[in-house]
């Protein structure tokens, strides 16, 4: 039987190869599925689990995704608590929604990426998928409870079978910290607050110099039906312009005729408006432009756009954001503004390949942009598309990109040695010689009952020296050593870990002292 299991074991391994080779050849799906289904034919005949016992395999996590070990998690902690401080400072409230939905909630509402969607197996009724954003959940939710007015917070993990490049901070499980405005609201003013949110989030990380980009999906629609673009193919000629941050405009174009099926002169026109980018002045351009001009869906954008620009620029935002006609955000339900805040890296020696200045349509030496950290729009229809009678809630929202900024802080991190402190123990209890460990534990007991965050070691007789390295390892700023004489006078030392001072300090006002030492520090 033991020989029967290997012989399997090894057919197993052989026709996971031939699976594997065939998908890095991109064979078809036909003949993939035809070896995928002998592969599972052959793992049936084990009854239950395919590996043996001693089968030796690399630890590791799964692709797209990696452990934190103290160090990253005090580092993330910090950022998200300064992001929760910004939306608490907007009123936002927090919620919380499933990590999975109905696969039908999710479905149809990303476009192209939609593919990107992880789905589960059937698990005794219910198809469902795990959650690709927190957008559509909101909406969901919104709809479920007939909430018509809200503003929220949600920060949570999300899931995408994306190719993942982890130095980038792109995973397949990754964190996004969402804040959206819910209900019925002049126009752009929730859409200026949620571009004031990223840059005081921005701003308070100190991450580096950034641009907020804008645009509008009315302005977007406009310019392709005045570039010639059929209607149906808006959102795929709309994906394929939302691929100008990272490629050139020569690689988009090709995709556009090629790929999509779009007439090249129409691709040459979109070409000479996807380079423009500036500020109001840019707006008044676009205003006299003949071709938009006929178009009533162009012309709003552009109108909207103008308010929103006045309403930045209350805020104190001109030099941080910028109206780009290349930002498209390929999700489809997006309906208004969008926009996208992207970290600048060291000036380039040449322009972004999808920009060109707008000074004599010359193009300029601008900085070189080195990721995004932020995104969003309005979405009106969203929260419709789950209401059985159709009913909308016009929403307007942004999610911040924390892994991004996290692998930024954690190499600047890195760069300059800095080592965290991963714990918050404000005082550590040691004793100076043996037999001490009982009048540790009533020390410590006194302590935490204040709310002093309090450690000792949890070995009986420890050496003083070993307990004080402890202290000056993790960074702990105080330590109450404990002797017999000092205790029999009912007398403690409190050291100071940097100066290594000690005081002798009544045992009954220990608990007084540090919280006054520690808020003098």
């Amino acid at each position: 039987m033991s020989d029967t299991r290997e012989q399997i074991l090894e057919q197993i391994k052989v026709q996971g190869d031939l699976v594997r080779q065939l998908k890095a050849a991109k064979e078809s799906k036909e003949k993939i599925d035809e070896e995928v289904a002998r592969l599972l034919a052959l793992k049936a005949t084990l009854g239950g689990d395919a590996a043996p016992t001693n089968q030796k395999f690399t630890l590791k996590t799964p692709k797209g995704t990696r452990d934190y070990g103290p160090q990253q998690m005090t580092l993330r902690q910090g950022v998200l608590d300064k992001i929760v401080q910004v939306f608490k400072r907007h009123g936002g409230e927090a919620i919380d929604t499933p990590v999975f939905e109905l696969k039908e909630v999710l479905t149809g509402k990303y476009g192209e990426d939609s593919k990107l969607i992880y789905d589960l197996k059937d698990q005794g009724g219910e198809i469902l998928s795990m959650r690709y954003d927190l957008t559509v959940p909101l909406a969901r939710y919104l709809a479920m409870n007939k909430i018509s007015s809200i503003k929220r917070y949600h920060i949570a993990k999300v899931y995408r079978r994306d190719n993942p490049a982890m130095t980038k901070g792109r995973y397949r499980e990754f964190y996004q910290c969402d804040f959206d405005i819910a209900g019925t609201y002049d126009p752009m003013l929730p859409d200026a607050e949620c571009v004031k949110i990223v840059s005081e989030i921005l701003d308070s990380l100190d991450i580096g110099d950034y641009v907020i980009k804008l645009n509008h999906r009315q302005l977007l629609d406009g310019m392709f039906q005045a570039c010639g673009v059929p209607t149906d193919s808006f959102r795929t000629i709309c994906s394929a312009v939302d691929k100008l941050d990272k490629s050139p405009w020569a690689d988009v174009r090709k995709e556009m005729v090629e790929e999509k099926g779009l007439d090249e002169a129409a691709a040459d026109r979109i070409g000479e408006y996807v380079r423009l980018s500036g500020g109001a002045e840019l707006v008044e351009q676009l205003l006299g432009d003949e071709k938009l001009k006929a178009v009533p869906n162009a012309v709003k954008g552009l109108e909207g756009m103008k308010q929103l620009l006045k309403y930045c620029s209350i805020f104190g935002l001109d030099k941080r954001v910028s109206f780009d006609l290349s930002l498209a955000r390929g999700l489809d339900y997006y309906t208004g503004v969008i926009y996208e805040g992207v970290l600048k890296g060291e000036s380039a020696s040449v322009a972004s390949p999808a920009k060109t200045s707008q000074q004599n349509g010359e193009q300029a030496n601008e900085p070189a942009t080195v990721g995004s950290v932020a995104g969003g729009g309005r979405y009106d229809n969203l929260v419709g598309m789950f209401d059985p009678r159709g009913k909308a809630v016009p929403c307007v929202g942004v999610s911040i990109g924390v892994e991004r900024i996290f692998s930024v802080l954690e190499a600047r991190a890195a760069a300059s040695g800095l080592k965290l402190r991963t714990s918050d123990v404000e005082v550590y209890v040691a004793s100076a010689h043996k037999g001490l460990h009982e009048q540790r534990l009533k020390v410590l007991n006194l302590l935490w009952d204040a709310g002093v965050k309090a450690e000792h070691s949890y070995k009986l007789n420890p050496k003083l020296l070993v307990q004080l390295q402890h202290c000056e390892e993790h960074q702990i700023p105080l330590v109450v050593v404990l002797g017999d004489a000092e205790l029999a006078q009912g007398l403690v030392k409190l050291r100071e870990v940097t100066t290594r001072e000690e005081t002798n300090v009544k045992l009954e006002d220990l608990a007084a002292e540090i919280r006054r030492r520690q808020q003098s520090a």
